[in-house]
């Protein structure tokens, strides 16, 4: 029925999923066919038949297959109309690039072939094998699926993560972590807690467009803070405090996006400094902690949470599926944070943060990291001198994190380079997605997981020398 390539580096359940949804838009599958059962199909192609079962059941959930009880899975008939979950890649024409394109149609777009832009890792660089291992050991202990989570999350993890911050300096109890559905759910309590319509927040600029969008949707005046190589434009800094009196300061000291610059000690004190002047709360989203090789301080770490609140999570290293994050602070802050949690959507999945504890001691996570972090120090270099040997301006060079910041002097607007890209199946990250106030700009987001590939380089040296013939 169709080929698979374990030495591929796209996995088996995609390859099946992208098999099948081939054979079924070409026709070679009617609807109403029947499809081999799960155990027919694993011995027919070599594979287990948990790749099976996952992608079948991916087909379902996409709306090319249904279950049906004792009889097995068929093709669905269909209007003719594709699939909500898997649409037709939309004329460049009609592509967007503004403040919501980033929620919206990079989640829409993931089918294209290249995904330089995207902000994620790839299937194979992740810890799906320990979540595995731990959905297998929750069925084998019987763990309860039913009832709801507690209020403040799944207190065997929440233990775990004051002893691993704890690793980086950073003195907390289980009762000062709130574990959340992944950092934006994090980001969005503190927001709402801390802000009210009107407010002038400082944010990194460029910065997070999620939080961006999250902001303003949340009524606050978002007024940006220039990011350098070297961490912070100081100056700039003190002069927006004194003219805007913010409430907070939204930031990412450690490989920041978009750029992976890292914010030096000496800046991390005089922030503090200035946050005690100006009566200021730093919300420090550190999600990529567990990707940098090396130890550093951060604002929390520094100030004992007495100004600093503190936004962590899994869903980068482990799967991006595993939604946990968590948020530490002071101790009333956290329970107003918790309260507001419940209020908008109850607890948080007791299973999901279950699956991540799992993972995360079943003795191969440190050795997981170990990995990551060299392949992304590998990334780096060998994408780094690709885009120099181009002619791109890299911004800084920190061989860790997911992302290197570039431009090319003959590529000035990254939004129209990446309208060109997405015709070509590949998505880029157009820097104006990532400033405080968009505007054409040539700087470019690569992730240096996606963007070791030679069609990349060969689509950005054809439009480099239409630039120059022009």
């Amino acid at each position: 029925m169709l080929t698979l390539n374990p030495n591929s580096p796209l996995p088996l359940v995609g390859q099946i999923v992208d098999g099948l949804r081939g054979l079924i838009a070409g026709q070679s599958l009617k609807p109403g066919a029947k499809l081999p059962s799960i155990r027919a199909f694993a011995a027919a192609h070599g594979v287990s038949v948990f790749t099976v079962v996952e992608a079948y059941d991916r087909l379902v959930a996409q709306g090319w297959l249904v279950s049906r009880a004792n009889a097995g899975f068929f093709v669905r008939r269909r209007s003719g109309e594709p699939p909500a979950a898997s649409p037709a890649p939309k004329p460049v024409a009609e592509l967007r690039f503004d403040a919501q394109w980033y929620l919206k149609q990079i989640f829409e777009n993931r089918n294209l072939a290249l995904k330089p832009g995207c902000g994620w890792l790839p299937h194979d660089w992740l810890f799906e094998d320990g979540v595995r291992r731990s959905l297998r050991q929750m069925a084998a202990d019987g763990a309860e699926l039913g009832g709801y989570g507690l209020p403040h999350g799944h207190m065997a993890l929440r233990i775990l993560v004051a002893e691993s911050l704890a690793e980086r300096q950073i003195a907390v109890s289980a009762e000062q972590v709130l574990l959340t559905q992944g950092s934006s759910q994090a980001l969005d309590l503190v927001a709402r807690r801390l802000l009210k319509p009107g407010d002038a927040v400082l944010v990194d600029d460029p910065g997070y467009p999620n939080l961006m969008f999250m902001l303003r949707f949340l009524g606050a005046r978002l007024i940006g803070v220039p990011r350098t190589p070297a961490g912070y434009d100081l100056p700039a800094l003190e002069a927006l405090l004194a003219e805007h009196k913010p409430r907070a300061f939204f930031t990412q000291p450690r490989l920041q996006s978009p750029t992976s610059s890292v914010t030096p000690l000496a800046q991390l004190f005089r922030l503090l400094q200035l946050a005690d002047a100006h009566d200021l709360t730093l919300v420090e989203n550190d999600i990529y902690a567990d990707m940098d090789p090396e130890p550093r301080a951060s604002l929390a770490s520094l100030d004992a949470l007495r100004r600093v609140v503190h936004v962590g999570s899994y869903s980068k290293t482990i799967s991006p599926n595993i939604r946990v994050g968590y948020v530490v602070a002071r101790p009333d802050l956290l329970d107003e944070l918790a309260q507001l949690k419940m209020v908008s959507g109850l607890t948080s999945s007791d299973i999901t943060e279950r699956l991540a504890f799992g993972a995360l001691t079943e003795g191969r996570w440190r050795k997981h990291l170990k990995s990551l972090r060299d392949r992304l120090a590998e990334s780096h270099g060998r994408v780094a001198q690709r885009l120099a040997g181009m002619g791109f301006e890299l911004f800084s060079e920190p061989k860790a994190g997911l992302y290197l910041w570039a431009r090319h002097p003959d590529l000035p607007d990254g939004a129209e380079l990446s309208r060109h890209a997405v015709g070509e199946g590949i998505m880029l990250g157009p820097g104006q997605l990532f400033l405080v106030e968009p505007r054409p700009t040539g700087w470019l987001r690569f992730n240096v997981a996606f963007s070791d590939d030679e069609r990349l380089y060969r689509f950005l040296a054809a439009q480099i020398r239409l630039h120059e013939a022009a």
